[in-house]
């Protein structure tokens, strides 16, 4: 099957499946490397989040790296990224469905080769499921705005830049400019897994806040606004004010305070809870272990969950 053969008719927007909300945006590439005698180098959104989230996990990730394989629903997010990122370069009127389906078809070996795709071990049948996630995440952008009209300023930016006194490092989707307005600069971001709610989604836009922060660190010029288009689902935006731009970075040098805190203690705080359930190291974490032990005796966790086979594993 080719992405030629697919039927747009099907629709799965769900791409995140069974793995927490935030899975599917998680980039397959991450290769920050911190030394243990000493802080990280820097801090990226993934990195600041994974360490708000769970310090230990942090650890087991960055400092004595263990393996922490790409899940399906985080592979076909990158695949996605990938091709729109393409798509993105082309001219206005080229940016059409068919064209996306093209530029699938010629990066599609790029995934099927890679090492974290193989791993998944995928019959035929679960190849074609995972072709679908990925073009439903693709085919999901035009159902926010038509990609022809976006005046692109940059794809896939790296910005490297002091925010306040944290380094940071990340890469921007896209940089664009709002349609007649020279001014107006835009920091948007592609999110393949599922919208969150209301309640938290001033918490999510705090990955393109510090984007904007630092387009302006590196630019000189403050986007004016900033937004994260969940595909096939809708625009969750915001604009940038000082206010929101202090919240963020202010939040990230508290980040980068405990951080280097618990690198000089070697003190990494486990955070038990549900993400235990999709937490590749839970097996290696006493406090893990027992969280998921207690969620499953009592029925709170999903059979799905695959740390669950730590919990098997012990028995």
């Amino acid at each position: 099957m080719t992405f030629t053969d697919l039927d747009t008719s099907e629709k799965l927007y769900d791409v995140g499946g069974e793995r927490p909300h935030d899975a599917a945006d998680t980039r397959i590439d991450d290769r920050l490397i911190v030394k243990p005698a000493g802080p990280p180098p820097y801090l990226s959104p993934s990195s600041a989040s994974t360490f708000r989230s769970c310090a230990r996990r942090w650890k087991f990730r960055y400092i004595d790296r263990l393996p922490d394989p790409a899940g399906e629903a985080a592979i076909a997010g990158t695949f996605a990224h990938r091709v729109l990122e393409l798509l993105m370069e082309e001219a206005g009127p080229s940016r059409t469905t068919d064209r996306a389906r093209e530029i699938a078809r010629e990066v599609w070996p790029e995934t099927a080769e890679h090492d974290d795709f193989l791993a998944l071990g995928l019959d035929d049948a679960e190849q074609r499921r995972f072709r679908w996630l990925a073009w439903t995440a693709i085919e999901g952008l035009w159902r926010l705005e038509n990609p022809a009209e976006v005046e692109v300023v940059a794809n896939e930016q790296k910005v490297d830049t002091h925010l306040g006194d944290v380094p940071f490092r990340g890469i921007v989707d896209r940089l664009e400019r709002e349609p007649g307005d020279a001014t107006g600069l835009v920091v948007s971001d592609y999110k393949s897994g599922r919208a969150p709610s209301r309640r938290f989604a001033d918490a999510r836009l705090e990955q393109v806040l510090l984007y904007a922060a630092a387009v302006e660190a590196s630019t000189g010029e403050r986007p004016k606004a900033a937004r994260l288009l969940y595909l096939g689902q809708c625009i969750i935006e915001t604009e940038v004010t000082e206010e929101l731009i202090t919240t963020a970075v202010d939040a990230l040098g508290e980040t980068w305070t405990m951080l280097n805190d618990s690198v000089t203690s070697e003190t990494y705080q486990a955070s038990p809870g549900p993400l235990c359930g999709w937490c590749p190291y839970a097996g290696e974490c006493p406090e893990g272990l027992a969280e998921l032990e207690l969620r499953h005796s009592s029925g709170r966790i999903r059979a799905s969950a695959p740390s669950l086979r730590f919990v098997a594993a012990a028995s």
